[in-house]
């Protein structure tokens, strides 16, 4: 039997933990572009489409460090607040003259230290995710507020060309720069997580965090490494919206923690930890895009377009634990 399945490529990609769930999401990613590629021929315009990616990519940048929190048993909600502070902190840096580079090194400090704060919280002070997180999302877009005397900045000038060509209107091959850091970070931290003993050591804090403390791995250690993650990525994004305004917004940001939880638990990362595969979570991304795209070639408004994705996140939350909540039960009756 053995045998079969490692003579079976088909059963071996189905052996993944969670590649099951990303195919079957994968299937409807298809059902979607078809349909809609039906209502409005013009979506599948390599316009539309190269659009479409650069609309996908922050959306992926954030799910993937939402993604390691939510393995790990935990969740951020700092994620949209960190986004808006990086865009704010590096927007005025600019606007005062400050090299661009420069400006992006110590806004990525800013945000990295928000991560620490956050790991420190909730394994080292034993906070509630969601309370610890919620606190330095108030505290994170305190920061985006008043880092420019509680107002929008001006426009951080031509000096920032480079800077607005790097992160999001250059071009390499035809497609966005905002793109291909999307796919670059993809491909190192999916490395990380699925090949390196961090990876390991996330996954089993997140299936029992006490197993894991008695087998040596460091839940104050691997906890914070997930959300300086998760806030190396909110703080990508946020220089991609600075580089595509051309300005900072105080409200940049808004509504992000639930596309990142969106691409997350769509693509099938468990809200209960121990489970899911940054594979899923580009496909849970690409879903979320391509429905706010869809909709918008149909004509739907924008709260129509709130509402299908809040219920596809409920939906997708709810078969999770009923999904693991049934395989507690059959382990039940089997001891």
């Amino acid at each position: 039997m053995n045998g079969n399945v490692k003579n079976n490529p088909l059963k071996k990609v189905l052996q993944i933990r969670g590649m099951g769930q990303v195919l079957t999401v994968t299937v409807g990613l298809i059902i979607l572009c078809i349909v809609f590629g039906i209502i409005n021929p013009t979506f599948f315009s390599f316009r539309n489409i190269n659009n479409l990616l650069r609309q996908i990519a922050p959306i992926l940048l954030i799910g993937i460090g939402q993604s390691y929190v939510l393995i790990t048993g935990n969740i951020d909600l700092s994620i949209g607040s960190v986004v808006g502070m990086s865009t704010m902190i590096s927007a005025t840096l600019m606007t005062h003259g400050m090299n661009p580079w420069l400006s992006v090194i110590i806004t990525l400090i800013c945000c990295i230290a928000v991560g620490l704060a956050n790991g420190l919280l909730v394994a080292g002070c034993k906070l509630p995710p969601f309370i610890a997180t919620l606190g330095t999302m108030t505290i994170a877009r305190g920061i985006a507020q008043i880092a420019n005397g509680n107002y929008n900045t001006d426009s951080i000038g031509a000096a920032a060309e480079g800077f607005r060509n790097f992160f999001y209107y250059g071009r390499f091959l035809g497609i966005f720069s905002t793109v291909w850091i999307a796919i670059v970070l993809w491909v190192i931290f999916n490395f990380i997580l699925s090949r390196t003993r961090t990876g390991r050591h996330i996954y089993a804090v997140g299936s029992n965090p006490d197993a894991a403390k008695l087998s040596g791995v460091s839940i104050l250690g691997t906890t914070t490494k997930v959300y300086v993650v998760a806030s190396i990525c909110s703080c990508i994004v946020g220089l991609t919206q600075c580089a595509s305004a051309g300005m900072g917004a105080m409200d940049a940001g808004n509504s992000y923690e639930l596309y990142a939880v969106a691409a997350s638990v769509i693509g099938g990362v468990s809200t209960l930890g121990g489970q899911g595969i940054l594979l899923g979570t580009v496909i849970g991304a690409a879903i979320w895009g391509v429905l706010q795209n869809g909709l918008q070639f149909a004509g739907a408004p924008v709260a129509i377009r709130n509402i299908v994705i809040g219920v596809i996140v409920v939906l997708s939350v709810l078969l999770d634990v009923v999904v693991r909540g049934g395989k507690k039960i059959k382990i039940q009756k089997n001891k």
